[in-house]
């Protein structure tokens, strides 16, 4: 399927025995993309610039024709009092919102995935999931949408930072909860059933400091043939956890640089360090919005049908405007998350020393994910939260400080083997 012969050799040796020592000492060239996915690469740009165009204009519509303020009429005879106003406002406008991006979602997560043999989902799990998104998405928001509005109250000047700060608690919240409650609604995790692998995982685990640490195999492979693995959660409730793709399609050797990798997040802060940035973000763009909204309510109030920002009917235009900031931040937002995975990258090498099996595993995952090692650069800007595939597997070729001798970067990190 690819047409560089270390891409062929990586496929061999990623599902049968590891590669002999001479192999191992090669160099892994950095495979051409396919037609696929190249094709699947072009029409995700597409997409990417459809759906955001979509997310501005639906809400603008709502705003515009006075949909939001009819939904919020709605919603203050029946809540009454002003939190149950809020909360039916809420669930109506994201309910109509799902309705009326039934079509793209289909298309893009169903049609499409199923077209270049990405998804293995059945309608039928597709629409469960959707519904599923759809039900926490709503108590998710309930449970939060009453701060920035409240805030909007108390202190009109100010309510944009302090619901930035406000955001930290939910974002850890949500961090914490969704490994137990949240995933699994959407997928069934277990124990491993390799307990070799498992038992090195865990070993490799221990050496970085991970204590405690628990390894959960998803069944993944009802909704896709791509591969992936993380660590969740923090505390009481941090996890590795190894889709079943990954396990069919990567090597004990692959396997455990990728868990490397994910433990690097785990031990460098990463979950923290994000967290604090994303709450900047969000403060900036808040802060775009409450320079920006004052001026459109007072020249489109009688369009609005409010003249307040405290208005609940002014969701959709506190959407649009963080949207439209969001957009010009978002470079900001990637360039941090690709920092921190080369981080990761680099972590994963220093514990366990295996170049070869971090390059052949960067190969297969452009392989299985439809990957393109050198996307453009408006695609790594606006798009790329992890450096591109090329330059992982250039890194992982060239980053040997061990054989020369040299300190390692996160050498105080973790025990030596």
């Amino acid at each position: 399927m690819l047409s560089s012969c270390a891409a062929i050799s990586a496929q061999t040796t990623a599902t049968s025995s590891p590669a002999s020592i001479d192999t191992r000492t090669q160099r892994v060239e950095v495979p051409e993309p396919t037609p696929e996915a190249l094709s699947y690469y072009r029409s995700g740009n597409v997409l990417w610039v459809v759906g955001n165009a979509w997310d501005l204009l639906i809400p603008s519509l709502l705003l515009f024709l006075g949909m939001s303020a009819r939904i919020r009429d709605w919603a203050r005879r029946r809540g009454r009092k002003w939190f149950f106003e809020l909360a039916l406002y809420f669930i109506a406008f994201t309910v109509v919102l799902f309705v009326v991006d039934i079509p793209l979602s289909y298309y893009q997560g169903f049609v499409r995935q199923h077209a270049y043999g990405l998804s293995n989902q059945t309608f039928g799990k597709w629409a469960r999931d959707e519904v599923t998104g759809l039900l926490v998405g709503i108590i998710g928001g309930v449970l939060f949408i009453w701060v920035p509005y409240l805030l909007l109250k108390k202190s009109p000047r100010r309510w944009w930072f302090y619901t930035g700060l406000a955001a930290i608690p939910f974002i850890v919240m949500a961090a914490l909860v969704q490994p137990i409650w949240i995933d699994p609604l959407f997928n069934t995790f277990g124990p491993m059933k390799d307990k070799t692998l498992e038992a090195d995982i865990l070993r490799l685990a221990e050496r970085a400091g991970i204590e405690g640490s628990r390894v959960y195999e998803v069944a993944k492979s009802e909704d896709t043939n791509a591969v992936n693995a993380y660590v969740a959660g923090f505390g009481a409730t941090k996890r590795i956890v190894l889709w079943d793709t990954i396990l069919a399609k990567l090597n004990r050797e692959q396997l455990l640089v990728v868990m490397g990798h994910e433990m690097g997040h785990y031990v460098l802060g990463h979950v923290w360090k994000l967290i604090l940035s994303l709450s900047a973000l969000i403060i900036a763009a808040l802060y775009a919005v409450h320079r920006t909204s004052g001026w459109l309510i007072a020249r489109y109030r009688q369009r609005f049908g409010f003249t307040e920002l405290s208005d609940v009917a002014s969701l959709p235009l506190i959407l649009v405007l963080f949207s439209v900031a969001s957009l010009v931040v978002t470079p900001i937002a990637l360039a941090v998350q690709r920092h921190f995975e080369h981080e990761a990258d680099r972590f994963g090498l220093e514990i366990t020393h295996d170049n070869y099996a971090s390059a052949t595993a960067f190969v297969k995952l452009q392989q299985e994910n439809l990957g393109v090692p050198r996307p453009g650069r408006l695609y790594t800007w606006w798009r790329a939260s992890h450096p591109t595939l090329g330059d992982r597997i250039d890194f992982s070729n060239d980053y040997r400080p061990w054989e020369t001798n040299q300190p390692l970067v996160y050498g105080d990190r973790f025990k030596s083997p």
